[in-house]
Protein backbone atom coordinates (compact mmCIF):
# COMPACT_ATOMS: atom_id res chain seq x y z
CA UNK A 1 0.00 0.00 0.00
CA UNK A 2 3.52 2.58 0.65
CA UNK A 3 4.68 1.76 -2.73
CA UNK A 4 3.43 3.86 -5.69
CA UNK A 5 2.27 2.47 -8.75
CA UNK A 6 2.40 4.24 -12.12
CA UNK A 7 0.04 3.32 -15.19
CA UNK A 8 1.94 4.47 -18.31
CA UNK A 9 0.32 4.48 -21.91
CA UNK A 10 2.77 4.56 -24.37
CA UNK A 11 2.40 6.12 -27.92
CA UNK A 12 5.11 7.34 -30.16
CA UNK A 13 5.35 11.14 -29.72
CA UNK A 14 3.75 11.18 -25.91
CA UNK A 15 3.67 9.37 -22.61
CA UNK A 16 0.69 9.26 -20.27
CA UNK A 17 1.74 8.65 -17.18
CA UNK A 18 -0.68 8.20 -13.85
CA UNK A 19 0.84 8.05 -10.31
CA UNK A 20 -1.80 6.06 -7.54
CA UNK A 21 -1.14 5.57 -4.03
CA UNK A 22 -3.30 4.54 -1.51
CA UNK A 23 -6.26 4.20 -3.61
CA UNK A 24 -5.58 8.08 -4.79
CA UNK A 25 -4.47 9.38 -7.98
CA UNK A 26 -1.60 11.52 -7.12
CA UNK A 27 -0.80 12.49 -10.58
CA UNK A 28 -1.98 12.00 -14.18
CA UNK A 29 -0.03 13.71 -16.69
CA UNK A 30 1.22 13.86 -20.36
CA UNK A 31 5.16 13.80 -21.07
CA UNK A 32 7.47 13.23 -24.00
CA UNK A 33 9.96 10.29 -24.41
CA UNK A 34 12.42 11.99 -23.33
CA UNK A 35 11.07 14.03 -20.31
CA UNK A 36 9.74 10.39 -19.12
CA UNK A 37 12.92 8.62 -19.72
CA UNK A 38 14.34 11.63 -17.03
CA UNK A 39 11.11 10.94 -14.66
CA UNK A 40 12.10 7.41 -14.40
CA UNK A 41 15.47 8.35 -13.39
CA UNK A 42 14.59 10.85 -10.93
CA UNK A 43 11.54 9.40 -9.36
CA UNK A 44 11.49 6.50 -6.00
CA UNK A 45 11.70 3.10 -7.19
CA UNK A 46 7.98 1.90 -7.66
CA UNK A 47 5.59 -0.54 -9.65
CA UNK A 48 5.57 0.48 -13.22
CA UNK A 49 2.78 -0.80 -15.15
CA UNK A 50 2.85 -1.06 -19.29
CA UNK A 51 0.36 -1.66 -21.73
CA UNK A 52 1.98 -4.28 -23.97
CA UNK A 53 3.06 -2.98 -27.17
CA UNK A 54 5.77 -2.46 -29.87
CA UNK A 55 7.88 -0.27 -27.47
CA UNK A 56 6.81 -1.81 -23.82
CA UNK A 57 9.65 -3.96 -23.93
CA UNK A 58 12.31 -0.94 -24.60
CA UNK A 59 10.81 0.71 -21.65
CA UNK A 60 10.49 -1.95 -19.09
CA UNK A 61 13.92 -2.69 -19.41
CA UNK A 62 14.70 1.00 -19.07
CA UNK A 63 12.43 1.09 -16.06
CA UNK A 64 14.48 -2.04 -14.35
CA UNK A 65 17.80 -0.42 -14.91
CA UNK A 66 16.51 2.71 -12.79
CA UNK A 67 15.57 0.79 -9.74
CA UNK A 68 11.78 0.32 -10.54
CA UNK A 69 9.81 -2.66 -10.82
CA UNK A 70 8.38 -2.71 -13.92
CA UNK A 71 5.29 -5.36 -15.46
CA UNK A 72 3.74 -5.43 -19.11
CA UNK A 73 -0.37 -6.13 -18.93
CA UNK A 74 -2.72 -7.39 -21.83
CA UNK A 75 -3.92 -4.49 -23.61
CA UNK A 76 -7.61 -6.65 -24.52
CA UNK A 77 -7.62 -6.39 -20.24
CA UNK A 78 -7.02 -2.43 -20.02
CA UNK A 79 -9.93 -1.97 -22.65
CA UNK A 80 -12.76 -4.02 -20.54
CA UNK A 81 -11.87 -2.20 -17.49
CA UNK A 82 -11.31 1.55 -18.91
CA UNK A 83 -14.41 3.48 -18.00
CA UNK A 84 -16.17 6.66 -20.16
CA UNK A 85 -14.10 7.45 -23.15
CA UNK A 86 -10.74 6.18 -24.66
CA UNK A 87 -8.57 8.66 -23.75
CA UNK A 88 -4.86 8.48 -22.72
CA UNK A 89 -5.61 10.05 -19.00
CA UNK A 90 -8.20 6.93 -18.94
CA UNK A 91 -6.14 4.17 -20.63
CA UNK A 92 -3.93 4.82 -18.12
CA UNK A 93 -5.67 4.96 -15.01
CA UNK A 94 -6.96 1.59 -16.11
CA UNK A 95 -3.48 -0.01 -16.88
CA UNK A 96 -3.49 0.97 -12.71
CA UNK A 97 -6.63 -0.31 -11.95
CA UNK A 98 -6.24 -3.36 -14.21
CA UNK A 99 -3.02 -4.52 -12.24
CA UNK A 100 -4.63 -4.29 -8.75
CA UNK A 101 -6.94 -7.05 -10.09
CA UNK A 102 -6.72 -10.02 -7.89
CA UNK A 103 -4.79 -13.02 -9.53
CA UNK A 104 -3.65 -11.57 -12.42
CA UNK A 105 -1.50 -12.56 -15.32
CA UNK A 106 1.32 -10.40 -16.39
CA UNK A 107 2.92 -10.30 -19.46
CA UNK A 108 6.32 -12.17 -19.74
CA UNK A 109 9.23 -9.47 -21.04
CA UNK A 110 11.57 -10.30 -23.47
CA UNK A 111 15.28 -9.50 -23.45
CA UNK A 112 17.33 -7.86 -25.64
CA UNK A 113 18.91 -11.00 -27.05
CA UNK A 114 15.15 -12.26 -27.47
CA UNK A 115 14.21 -9.31 -29.00
CA UNK A 116 16.84 -9.25 -31.46
CA UNK A 117 16.15 -13.30 -32.49
CA UNK A 118 12.68 -12.49 -32.95
CA UNK A 119 13.50 -9.77 -34.78
CA UNK A 120 15.74 -11.65 -37.44
CA UNK A 121 12.58 -14.55 -37.44
CA UNK A 122 10.31 -11.49 -38.82
CA UNK A 123 12.65 -10.38 -41.48
CA UNK A 124 13.13 -14.00 -42.56
CA UNK A 125 8.99 -14.49 -42.64
CA UNK A 126 8.36 -11.61 -44.73
CA UNK A 127 11.27 -12.52 -47.28
CA UNK A 128 9.64 -16.06 -47.27
CA UNK A 129 6.09 -14.36 -47.74
CA UNK A 130 7.29 -11.78 -50.24
CA UNK A 131 8.97 -14.50 -52.33
CA UNK A 132 5.76 -16.60 -52.64
CA UNK A 133 3.95 -14.03 -53.62
CA UNK A 134 6.57 -12.59 -56.76
CA UNK A 135 6.85 -16.64 -57.83
CA UNK A 136 3.01 -16.37 -57.58
CA UNK A 137 2.15 -13.08 -59.49
CA UNK A 138 5.13 -14.60 -62.13
CA UNK A 139 3.15 -18.05 -62.78
CA UNK A 140 -0.25 -16.43 -62.87
CA UNK A 141 1.32 -13.68 -65.44
CA UNK A 142 2.77 -16.08 -67.84
CA UNK A 143 -0.28 -18.11 -67.73
CA UNK A 144 -2.12 -15.51 -69.33
CA UNK A 145 -0.44 -16.52 -72.18
CA UNK A 146 -0.73 -19.84 -72.02
CA UNK A 147 3.01 -20.22 -70.89
CA UNK A 148 2.71 -22.54 -67.64
CA UNK A 149 4.96 -24.59 -65.75
CA UNK A 150 7.74 -26.87 -66.70
CA UNK A 151 9.16 -29.73 -64.21
CA UNK A 152 12.34 -28.99 -62.06
CA UNK A 153 14.80 -30.93 -64.70
CA UNK A 154 14.26 -28.05 -67.20
CA UNK A 155 14.88 -25.51 -64.67
CA UNK A 156 11.04 -24.81 -63.15
CA UNK A 157 10.20 -21.27 -62.81
CA UNK A 158 13.62 -19.53 -63.45
CA UNK A 159 13.76 -21.93 -66.86
CA UNK A 160 10.34 -20.68 -67.94
CA UNK A 161 11.13 -16.86 -67.36
CA UNK A 162 14.75 -17.31 -69.52
CA UNK A 163 12.76 -19.03 -72.44
CA UNK A 164 10.62 -16.11 -72.35
CA UNK A 165 13.09 -13.57 -72.39
CA UNK A 166 15.10 -14.55 -74.91
CA UNK A 167 12.45 -16.15 -77.03
CA UNK A 168 12.52 -13.45 -79.94
CA UNK A 169 9.64 -14.59 -81.70
CA UNK A 170 6.91 -14.97 -79.36
CA UNK A 171 5.76 -11.53 -79.93
CA UNK A 172 6.42 -9.91 -76.48
CA UNK A 173 7.47 -5.99 -76.29
CA UNK A 174 10.38 -4.71 -75.08
CA UNK A 175 8.35 -2.81 -72.05
CA UNK A 176 6.54 -6.56 -70.82
CA UNK A 177 10.05 -8.07 -70.97
CA UNK A 178 11.64 -5.20 -69.15
CA UNK A 179 8.65 -5.52 -66.75
CA UNK A 180 9.09 -9.29 -65.85
CA UNK A 181 12.83 -8.86 -66.18
CA UNK A 182 12.33 -6.52 -63.05
CA UNK A 183 10.27 -8.65 -61.35
CA UNK A 184 12.15 -11.67 -61.71
CA UNK A 185 14.99 -10.03 -60.48
CA UNK A 186 13.59 -9.26 -57.58
CA UNK A 187 12.29 -12.54 -56.91
CA UNK A 188 15.88 -13.56 -56.91
CA UNK A 189 16.96 -11.09 -54.75
CA UNK A 190 14.25 -12.01 -51.96
CA UNK A 191 15.40 -15.94 -52.18
CA UNK A 192 18.97 -14.05 -51.56
CA UNK A 193 17.83 -12.40 -49.06
CA UNK A 194 16.05 -15.50 -46.94
CA UNK A 195 19.69 -17.42 -47.56
CA UNK A 196 21.82 -13.82 -45.57
CA UNK A 197 18.45 -14.49 -42.73
CA UNK A 198 19.50 -18.03 -42.59
CA UNK A 199 22.61 -17.52 -42.12
CA UNK A 200 22.35 -14.58 -39.47
CA UNK A 201 19.92 -17.44 -37.65
CA UNK A 202 22.32 -19.99 -37.67
CA UNK A 203 25.17 -17.57 -36.60
CA UNK A 204 23.40 -15.76 -33.43
CA UNK A 205 21.65 -19.57 -32.38
CA UNK A 206 25.77 -20.51 -31.32
CA UNK A 207 25.71 -17.46 -28.77
CA UNK A 208 22.56 -18.92 -26.82
CA UNK A 209 23.37 -22.34 -25.52
CA UNK A 210 19.95 -23.04 -24.55
CA UNK A 211 18.81 -22.78 -28.50
CA UNK A 212 21.44 -25.25 -28.93
CA UNK A 213 20.70 -27.84 -26.48
CA UNK A 214 17.16 -27.54 -27.49
CA UNK A 215 18.01 -28.35 -30.81
CA UNK A 216 18.39 -31.92 -29.85
CA UNK A 217 14.48 -32.70 -29.98
CA UNK A 218 12.60 -34.26 -32.57
CA UNK A 219 11.72 -32.30 -35.04
CA UNK A 220 13.15 -28.66 -33.61
CA UNK A 221 15.14 -26.49 -36.23
CA UNK A 222 16.68 -23.55 -35.74
CA UNK A 223 13.37 -21.83 -35.98
CA UNK A 224 11.47 -23.58 -33.63
CA UNK A 225 14.60 -23.61 -31.36
CA UNK A 226 14.50 -19.61 -31.30
CA UNK A 227 10.62 -19.66 -30.71
CA UNK A 228 11.20 -22.26 -28.21
CA UNK A 229 13.51 -19.84 -26.14
CA UNK A 230 11.97 -16.60 -27.03
CA UNK A 231 8.15 -18.16 -25.27
CA UNK A 232 9.90 -20.41 -22.75
CA UNK A 233 12.48 -17.59 -21.72
CA UNK A 234 16.27 -18.69 -20.55
CA UNK A 235 17.30 -20.99 -17.64
CA UNK A 236 17.50 -18.14 -15.15
CA UNK A 237 14.13 -16.48 -16.13
CA UNK A 238 11.52 -19.03 -17.48
CA UNK A 239 7.99 -17.16 -18.50
CA UNK A 240 5.73 -20.57 -17.31
CA UNK A 241 5.25 -21.73 -13.76
CA UNK A 242 5.26 -25.70 -15.57
CA UNK A 243 5.30 -27.44 -18.32
CA UNK A 244 1.43 -27.86 -18.78
CA UNK A 245 1.01 -23.99 -18.60
CA UNK A 246 3.59 -23.77 -21.66
CA UNK A 247 1.18 -26.79 -23.44
CA UNK A 248 -1.87 -24.98 -23.27
CA UNK A 249 -0.58 -21.28 -24.23
CA UNK A 250 0.77 -22.60 -27.15
CA UNK A 251 -2.30 -24.19 -27.87
CA UNK A 252 -1.34 -28.09 -28.12
CA UNK A 253 -3.92 -29.17 -25.55
CA UNK A 254 -7.47 -30.02 -25.23
CA UNK A 255 -9.54 -27.43 -24.63
CA UNK A 256 -11.61 -27.51 -21.06
CA UNK A 257 -15.05 -26.11 -20.03
CA UNK A 258 -15.74 -27.15 -16.12
CA UNK A 259 -18.77 -26.10 -14.05
CA UNK A 260 -20.63 -27.62 -11.68
CA UNK A 261 -17.58 -30.64 -11.11
CA UNK A 262 -18.18 -31.69 -14.44
CA UNK A 263 -15.18 -31.63 -16.24
CA UNK A 264 -14.95 -31.40 -20.36
CA UNK A 265 -12.11 -32.04 -22.55
CA UNK A 266 -12.91 -31.00 -26.14
CA UNK A 267 -10.96 -30.50 -29.46
CA UNK A 268 -7.43 -28.64 -29.83
CA UNK A 269 -8.33 -25.02 -29.79
CA UNK A 270 -7.67 -23.20 -33.38
CA UNK A 271 -7.53 -19.89 -31.93
CA UNK A 272 -3.94 -19.29 -30.04
CA UNK A 273 -1.64 -16.55 -29.16
CA UNK A 274 1.23 -18.31 -30.97
CA UNK A 275 -0.34 -20.21 -33.77
CA UNK A 276 2.72 -19.63 -36.04
CA UNK A 277 5.15 -21.64 -33.17
CA UNK A 278 2.01 -24.12 -33.08
CA UNK A 279 1.93 -24.66 -36.72
CA UNK A 280 5.90 -25.07 -36.86
CA UNK A 281 6.27 -27.40 -33.96
CA UNK A 282 3.67 -29.71 -35.49
CA UNK A 283 4.99 -29.19 -38.94
CA UNK A 284 8.37 -30.77 -37.62
CA UNK A 285 6.54 -33.02 -35.65
CA UNK A 286 4.62 -34.38 -38.90
CA UNK A 287 8.38 -34.67 -40.40
CA UNK A 288 8.97 -37.01 -37.43
CA UNK A 289 5.91 -39.16 -37.88
CA UNK A 290 6.33 -39.62 -41.52
CA UNK A 291 9.57 -40.91 -41.30
CA UNK A 292 9.24 -43.05 -38.17
CA UNK A 293 5.64 -44.84 -39.98
CA UNK A 294 8.55 -45.72 -42.86
CA UNK A 295 11.26 -47.50 -40.00
CA UNK A 296 11.58 -49.52 -36.64
CA UNK A 297 11.49 -46.87 -33.72
CA UNK A 298 14.97 -47.43 -32.30
CA UNK A 299 13.96 -45.35 -28.71
CA UNK A 300 11.39 -45.47 -26.25
CA UNK A 301 9.94 -42.39 -27.10
CA UNK A 302 9.82 -43.65 -30.28
CA UNK A 303 8.20 -46.66 -29.27
CA UNK A 304 5.60 -44.78 -27.67
CA UNK A 305 5.28 -42.77 -30.85
CA UNK A 306 4.64 -45.48 -33.30
CA UNK A 307 2.06 -47.28 -31.20
CA UNK A 308 0.44 -43.88 -31.09
CA UNK A 309 0.59 -43.77 -34.81
CA UNK A 310 -1.43 -47.20 -35.00
CA UNK A 311 -4.13 -45.95 -32.55
CA UNK A 312 -4.63 -42.55 -33.46
CA UNK A 313 -3.50 -42.04 -36.81
CA UNK A 314 -0.72 -39.43 -38.08
CA UNK A 315 -2.01 -35.65 -37.69
CA UNK A 316 -3.14 -36.65 -33.88
CA UNK A 317 0.43 -37.81 -32.83
CA UNK A 318 1.99 -35.50 -34.41
CA UNK A 319 0.27 -32.98 -32.34
CA UNK A 320 0.99 -35.47 -29.59
CA UNK A 321 4.45 -34.96 -29.91
CA UNK A 322 4.69 -31.67 -30.18
CA UNK A 323 2.98 -31.34 -26.90
CA UNK A 324 5.85 -33.36 -25.39
CA UNK A 325 8.47 -30.97 -26.93
CA UNK A 326 7.24 -28.15 -25.56
CA UNK A 327 6.91 -29.75 -21.87
CA UNK A 328 10.31 -31.73 -22.57
CA UNK A 329 12.37 -28.43 -23.69
CA UNK A 330 10.50 -26.68 -20.46
CA UNK A 331 11.73 -29.12 -18.15
CA UNK A 332 15.61 -28.75 -19.93
CA UNK A 333 15.43 -25.73 -19.71
CA UNK A 334 14.36 -25.67 -15.86
CA UNK A 335 16.98 -28.24 -15.18
CA UNK A 336 19.69 -27.08 -17.20
CA UNK A 337 19.88 -30.33 -18.50
CA UNK A 338 20.59 -32.31 -21.74
CA UNK A 339 18.65 -34.09 -24.64
CA UNK A 340 18.78 -37.47 -24.41
CA UNK A 341 16.94 -39.93 -25.90
CA UNK A 342 16.52 -43.58 -24.27
CA UNK A 343 17.46 -45.99 -26.59
CA UNK A 344 15.75 -49.52 -26.66
CA UNK A 345 17.67 -52.55 -24.31
CA UNK A 346 17.75 -55.66 -25.96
Amino acid sequence: MNISIAGVDLAKKVIQICVVKRNTVLSNKEMTPSQFEEWLAKSKPMTVVFEGCSTSNYWKQTAEKQGHQAKLISAKLVSTIRQKQKTDANDALAIVQASQLTGIQFINGKTVAQQELQSLLRMCELAVKQKVALQNQVRALLAEFNIHGSPPAKGGLSGIVQRTLEDAENGFSMPFRDGLHATWQACLLTINRIKAYDECLAQAIKQHPDCQRLMALEGVSVINAINLYILLGCSDDLHFKNEREASACVGVTPIQHSTGGNAKLGSIGHYVKHGILRSQLISGAMAVVGALSKRLPKTSKEVWLKQLIERREKRCAAVALANKTIRTAFAMLSKGTEYQAQAITA
